[in-house]
């Protein structure tokens, strides 16, 4: 058997403002609507081993087959996008892929010397982690179970896509 195959689902950038950067993507590719989450809540964060406190924002939308997310830090310290963009730039950050098994998804990338930089749990339990690839592809990966609440999330960005015309471009949420 073969290594596994993961596909991109999302390629996420990281911005100083997602309503703008949702805006501006619209106005150049007519991706949307976006669903924008102001300050995320996490239970825990592990930031390459050590608890840090993360307080992000993310817009998600749907361009083409491919989820976008714009995702900005709102507080000062390290972290996965201060790795990536230390300066405060802006630019790519990570792609997202969906796996079966998030444990063995990380040994699986670990085993190509991509380090653990990000452990995270929202408050209902749900995981993810991000894998430092930036030596390698100059980008982080976002790695994340497939449960019925993620793939329902992802299918509703996609339907409110079908047919859309820029009409309630940015739609706030709660995650």
């Amino acid at each position: 058997m073969g290594d596994p195959v993961y596909p991109v689902r999302q390629i996420a950038y990281f911005v100083p403002d997602v309503r703008e950067a949702a805006q501006r993507h619209h106005a150049l590719y007519g991706s949307g609507p976006y669903f924008v989450a102001d300050n995320i809540p996490l239970a825990r964060v592990l930031y390459r081993g050590a608890e840090v406190e993360l307080d992000h924002s993310s817009a998600y939308g749907q361009w083409g087959d491919l989820m976008i997310e714009f995702v900005q830090q709102n507080n000062p310290g390290p972290s996965v996008f201060h790795d990536v963009w230390p300066d405060g730039g802006e630019g790519m950050h990570h792609v997202a892929l969906i796996v079966d098994d998030l444990a063995a998804a990380r040994a699986h990338f670990e085993k190509q010397g991509m380090a653990c930089a990000l452990y995270a749990e929202m408050m209902d339990g749900f995981a993810f982690i991000m894998m430092d690839a930036v030596a390698r592809y100059g980008h982080m990966i976002e790695i994340y179970e497939g449960t019925p609440t993620l793939t329902g999330f992802y299918a509703m960005v996609r339907k409110a896509s079908v047919g859309f015309d820029g009409t309630d471009l940015i739609r706030s949420i709660r995650l």
